[in-house]
């Protein structure tokens, strides 16, 4: 019994120590799985505060305590891609996916190693990377703090990204014709290669060694004439590469669609609010700029070449992956039918400007939130907006836009004044988050003057019709030899040469539907002390002209003509006021009407004139001693006693 007592007991301590050793192991092996499980929340299924968290250094906010931060914004993307149990490819957004997603954690635990994909160093057995987006909401790591919710890509057509094709001609029949064409000229040279672009194919031309690159840039028309084609330009030589660029028009010319940009490589990983798209280059690669760097953008180009389309296609980047917290627009529209489409969506500061004197009056306000941010950050000890938003990531100031779609307009309205308020609001605004996209379709040196360009390094050129143009635009030649419909030359600030681009396309229909999805998140707030600018601008509109009526009149007698110019330069207005003051002597019979460029007639003499004067003095009178009598009768009849002690006091003063 003592024997048998003692096995048993043996066996059960034997047993209790299996066990304790199977538990030990399995808690071991769940903690294991537990921290393997931790550690691929930021990567894959984390909910979107803690990815705001880890991302939140970049964008100037304070990141989540709980949370470590995540390596990267890129690696994160892919990583989300390419676990294709987190992320089902019907969801619109992250937070749908989530909720589709039936046992999280089993998924996350299944999901395939993102790095089993990725490419040896060799370079051998070479796979095709999926797209680093493939849900329908843009991934910036900025969390928006007031309900507003980004617009989904679903608003963009889902168009197919065709292949770049040339068309109906060979490429290679092509570079064959282009080496005997500038063989018969004794030019000798060799087609090395060859890019096809959505819109133009490129050849690279190498010359043999002692030929000048001036010779073969002087048969451009002669290789026109040789290839049949409507169009060649020549980039001699090609940035980076010891060839020269010929570039032919494309038979089947494609459209680039904006939703081609917004899911590219390129796009993604920017994490700037102000990122717009460009285009596609010659190779086909998406192109995209950066407002904050440029810092400020001028836009130029024939009617009908595209820059209207190109522009829609920023304002449009940019209200996909920004909310009203990080930017906010100020549009002026002096044509009435760009961008007034946009009114009402929450970005707004004001309603979209169409008029140029209350254009002046809100481009003025623009200058001094400039000084009040300059203010803000000096007592800060901060040197731009980005120091201060990570220093206040709870009352971050917003980046401002401000559009003006017809900057010819408003030059000839009044030059130097819109002159001096762009060059000051560009010479200064960087560091304050204000930028400048200027557009114009008259490119002349009276619109785009030389101020104003070396104020704004980065420039668009489209199709023009003269290398005058070209030049006004870019100080380059080339924007005449462009092909319209989107083909631009793009020069960015730092750039060598140009680069040329096929901008992105957007539909009225896709601009309207993002419009709208906007709107209905809210009316927008608009900032009071532009409506008041406004308000003001148009209030003292009649005052300035009663004040400069009487000499205007008196000028335009002695000097025996009446003339827009004669006022503007004698008395030192602009010309809406000046025009406005020839229309009240017109009206007052003192100048005939226009006669074309000849000046107008002069109607009185300076007698006839201060009898006019004089009458229009003793009537302003007569209706000021009206107007001042009528609030003392008023209150006479509502205060009768008060009426009667001013009239005792009369009677005793006498």
């Amino acid at each position: 019994m003592i024997v048998a007592g003692t096995t048993l007991a043996a066996t059960g301590r034997g047993l209790a120590g299996l066990l304790a050793r199977g538990v030990t192991r399995a808690a071991a092996a769940a903690q294991t799985g537990t921290m393997a499980l931790l550690r691929t929340l930021p990567a894959t299924n984390a909910p979107p505060s803690a990815v705001d968290g880890a991302y939140s250094p970049a964008r100037g906010m304070a990141p989540a305590a709980e949370v470590e931060p995540a390596p990267s914004p890129r690696i994160a993307a892919a990583e989300v891609v390419e676990a294709p149990a987190a992320f089902p490819p019907h969801a619109d957004s992250i937070e749908e996916s989530e909720m589709d997603a039936a046992e999280p954690a089993a998924a996350l635990v299944a999901a395939p190693e993102p790095r089993a994909e990725r490419l040896n160093d060799s370079g051998a057995g070479r796979r095709r990377r999926k797209p680093l987006i493939e849900q329908e909401q843009l991934p910036f790591p900025v969390q928006p703090r007031q309900g507003y919710t980004r617009p989904p890509l679903s608003l963009l057509d889902n168009e197919a990204a065709g292949k770049a094709r040339a068309g109906k001609v060979d490429p290679e029949e092509v570079a064959r014709n282009l080496e005997r064409t500038l063989a018969s000229f004794g030019v000798e040279a060799k087609v090395i290669r060859w890019e096809i672009g959505p819109v133009v194919t490129r050849y690279e031309l190498q010359p043999a060694p002692g030929v000048k690159v001036q010779r073969i840039t002087s048969l451009q028309n002669d290789i026109a004439l040789a290839l049949a084609a409507s169009s060649v330009r020549l980039e001699a030589p090609i940035p980076g590469k010891a060839a020269i660029g010929v570039e032919l028009p494309n038979d089947r010319p494609g459209l680039v669609h904006l939703r081609e940009i917004l899911t590219s490589q390129e796009f993604q990983r920017s994490q700037s609010p102000l990122t717009v798209s460009v285009g596609k280059g010659i190779a086909g690669q998406p192109v995209v700029a950066d407002l904050v760097a440029m810092p400020h953008l001028l836009i130029a180009g024939a009617t009908g070449a595209g820059k209207s389309v190109a522009l829609n296609a920023m304002i449009a980047t940019i209200l996909f992956g920004a909310t009203p917290e990080q930017v906010r627009f100020l549009m002026i529209d002096p044509k009435r039918v760009e961008l007034t489409n946009y009114n009402g969506i929450p970005h707004l500061l004001s309603p979209v400007v169409t008029g140029p004197r209350e254009a002046a009056a809100k481009l003025r306000w623009a200058i001094q939130e400039m000084e009040g941010r300059y203010a803000l950050f000096a007592g800060d000890g901060v040197r731009n907006i980005q120091a201060f938003n990570a220093q206040h990531p709870d009352r971050p100031l917003a980046y401002i836009v401000i559009i003006i779609d017809e900057l010819a307009d408003l030059m000839m309205v009044a030059p130097s004044d819109f002159e001096e308020i762009i060059c000051r609001l560009a010479q200064m605004t960087r560091a304050v988050g204000i930028h400048l996209v200027v557009a114009t379709q008259r490119p002349s040196v009276d619109v785009i003057t030389g101020l104003i360009k070396a104020n704004i390094p980065s420039r668009i050129a489209f199709a023009v019709t003269s290398q005058v143009d070209s030049r006004t635009i870019l100080d380059h030649p080339g924007a005449e030899k462009l092909l319209g419909r989107g083909d631009m030359l793009f020069s960015p600030i730092g750039a060598v040469r140009p680069m040329r681009i096929q901008g992105s396309f957007i539909s009225d229909a896709e601009s309207q539907r993002l419009v709208e999805f906007w709107r209905a998140q809210g009316q927008p707030e608009y900032v009071e002390e532009l409506l008041q600018a406004g308000e003001e601008a148009e209030a003292e509109k009649g005052e300035d002209d009663d004040s400069l009526l009487a000499d205007a009149a008196r000028l335009v007698v002695r000097a025996g003509y009446g003339s827009v110019s004669l006022l503007q330069r004698k008395m030192r207005i602009g010309y809406v006021r000046a025009a406005r003051l020839v229309d009240h002597l017109e009206a007052k019979g003192i100048v005939g009407p226009t006669q074309g460029s000849s000046p107008r007639e002069v109607l009185v003499g300076i007698n006839d004139l201060e009898r006019i004067l004089r009458g229009r003095v003793h009537a302003g009178k007569a209706a000021q001693g009206a107007q001042g009598a009528s609030p003392a009768g008023a209150h006479a009849v509502a205060s009768p006693g008060s009426h009667g002690a001013s009239a005792d006091s009369d009677d005793a003063g006498c």
